[in-house]
């Protein structure tokens, strides 16, 4: 790298907001690639972030000089208002709960939850086949978010959750990833004042802890229930700690059902409006899964045999990174690609943008699972890559993503042929996660099976 003392790409306030207001994740990433992955400045009034793309720069933040790039300042405050600061934290609170998490989100671990994981979701499945036959149409974020509920909340927190309480759950939490929006483009804006989304904040986040501590509480009082999360917390609390603070149970519980739900059923999402726009891979993966679970269930085993379905979720991870936005804030003065940057800076790593850098990717804003191939063997820079981050604080749920969204979308795509009936251009809405601001509408046709 050239380590010349140069000075950033600077975006002025007149530029910025209007773009930052049309559609503020794909915008972002445009002023990104617009500099080739050079350090970018975005005057937004008195507050001035850095934007980082350039695999080399987001390596440096989120791996090799990541003590001096802390989980600090404005930007984390709206995500600490529903999740507290266990995993989104920094210190010994963060050490703390990573290492009681940790071991529930390993590979082997995960990995070992698969036949279990596959028979939830084939129960959810059931019962949408009224409704197929009857050509109802679903909600395709409503159906990602509800299967991977289920599948999260009977694995994990056991029977502990009733179905009424994890959809109230769900829709408090997506209300809460949803509406810190506006917190998020303008984090400047004083907690004193009401902004848009505020006020469906607080009742969502009210809503799950009217959910979470009377649960806690009554794991507390019954003892465990099989090999589910909640007791497991107590029990790991109070070993750790010598008591459980139930505070620090509820942030733990609440950061896993983000790790673990969310962003596998927002990135799904993006999956069916792919599918209508390139009938080809919706083509090949339907004959993929037709070849590998044939007539019969969707089985862990069949995971690793679904080749092309891997390839297609990688290539979805890298179009639309549930990881949006990585913030940062520096310890110490630093330099980030020859730029001098002061310490208490907001340093905000897209890997959005770094996912569309035409050096390192070919035909970046085109969707081609291709890329993916074993047999391609492309080498690309590490940090080209980062859709769980990277670094000490990478998402914890990465491995269970790669167990449960396979099983999910096998599982649908073997039973039903889902057709999006209102194809549209997708808004990108920034939160806690991305999500499309528009509804996809799908037609589940039954396939037909032969007896």
């Amino acid at each position: 790298m050239d380590t010349t003392v140069t000075e950033p790409h600077i975006i002025p306030f007149y530029r910025a907001i209007p773009r930052l207001v049309k559609d503020a994740v794909p915008e972002l990433a445009k002023m990104g690639t617009e500099a080739a992955g050079r350090v970018v400045r975005l005057d937004i009034g008195p507050f001035r972030p850095y934007l980082i793309s350039h695999p080399d720069h987001v390596q440096q933040v989120l791996k090799t000089d990541a003590s001096n790039f802390v989980r600090e300042g404005m930007f984390w405050r709206p995500l600490w208002r529903v999740s507290g600061q266990s995993l989104l934290g920094e210190g010994e609170a963060w050490e703390s709960s990573r290492k009681i998490l940790q071991p529930l989100f390993t590979a082997r671990y995960t990995a070992s939850l698969g036949d279990d994981m596959a028979d939830i979701i084939a129960d959810c499945l059931v019962e949408l086949d009224d409704h197929a036959r009857e050509g109802g149409l679903v909600d395709g974020a409503h159906l990602m978010t509800t299967i991977v509920d289920q599948t999260v909340i009977k694995l994990l927190f056991g029977g502990w959750i009733s179905r009424d309480a994890a959809e109230r759950l769900s829709s408090g939490f997506a209300t809460c990833a949803t509406s810190i929006g506006f917190r998020l483009l303008v984090p400047f804006a004083p907690y004193t004042i009401r902004v848009p989304g505020d006020r469906a904040f607080l009742a969502a986040a009210k809503k799950i802890d009217e959910i979470v501590y009377p649960l806690i509480e009554q794991a507390g009082q019954e003892g465990p229930r099989g090999n589910e999360v909640v007791s497991a917390l107590l029990k790991a609390r109070v070993e750790q700690d010598g008591e459980a603070d139930t505070r620090l149970v509820r942030d733990d519980l609440v950061s896993i059902y983000g790790t673990a739900s969310e962003t596998t059923a927002m990135s799904l999402t993006w999956l069916w409006s792919v599918l209508h726009d390139h009938p080809e891979v919706n083509a090949r993966l339907r004959e993929e899964i037709f070849e590998v679970v044939g007539e019969g269930p969707v089985r862990s085993a069949d995971v690793a045999k679904l080749r092309y379905l891997r390839m297609v979720l990688q290539e979805l991870l890298r179009v639309y990174p549930v990881a949006w936005i990585i913030p940062r804030q520096t310890v110490a003065d630093t330099e980030i690609g020859g730029v001098r940057i002061k310490a208490g800076s907001q340093v905000l790593v897209s890997p959005y943008t770094t996912h569309r850098l035409s050096e390192f990717w070919d035909r970046p804003l085109e969707f081609d699972p291709e890329r993916w191939a074993p047999e391609r063997n492309e080498r690309r820079h590490r940090y080209a890559f980062v859709p769980f981050g990277a670094g000490p604080h990478v998402c914890l749920g990465q491995h269970l993503f790669y167990v449960q969204a396979p099983l999910v979308i096998a599982n649908i795509l073997s039973r039903y042929r889902p057709v999006l009936t209102n194809p549209q251009r997708l808004t990108h809405v920034p939160g806690m996660s991305m999500r499309p601001k528009e509804k996809l509408m799908l037609k589940l046709l039954p396939v037909q099976r032969s007896r």
